[in-house]
């Protein structure tokens, strides 16, 4: 909505607008997905009991890793969506600037959720590369948002 609205005092606007169509193209099949592999990953939990250990084993890590790979993807389309309204903050219409640093706050709170969930409902642990991949992501949205924060002072 802002760089829509700044077209005629952001040259980049159009770009801007475009990105955000398509990162909100990404995130939107990611909710599903999201619900879906936690669902997977919950009832194979409840049927940790049935079949050989190491096959239940198996079978659970698969659908935790797979639980843990969507959170992972929203935090880093909240990343660039923290970054965009960044940018939207900083350089679009003076009138819409606001609605830039709330979406790169929001956006930023997205990142951190998806990191929690990653790093205390997915039972990873320190030294995951998952982890590390998730905290990078939290990390460049809440920069991200700082700056959408100064921007608008």
């Amino acid at each position: 909505m802002v760089a829509r609205s700044s077209r005629d005092s952001w040259k980049d606007s159009g770009g801007v607008a475009a990105q955000a169509v398509a990162l909100l193209e990404r995130i939107v099949p990611l909710v599903h997905t999201d619900a879906r592999a936690w669902d997977e990953a919950v009832a194979a939990l409840r049927g940790a009991g049935a079949g050989g250990a190491d096959e239940r084993n198996d079978a659970l890590e698969r659908k935790l890793d797979v639980a843990a790979a969507v959170p992972i993807e929203i935090a880093e389309a909240a990343a660039d969506a923290a970054s965009l309204a960044a940018l939207a903050a900083e350089f679009g219409d003076g009138t819409y600037r606001a609605d830039a640093v709330v979406a790169a706050v929001l956006a930023a709170a997205g990142a951190r959720a998806a990191s929690h969930l990653v790093a205390i409902n997915l039972g990873v642990r320190e030294g995951d590369e998952r982890l590390a991949r998730v905290r990078a992501s939290e990390g460049a949205a809440a920069e991200a948002a700082g700056r959408a924060l100064d921007a608008a002072r």
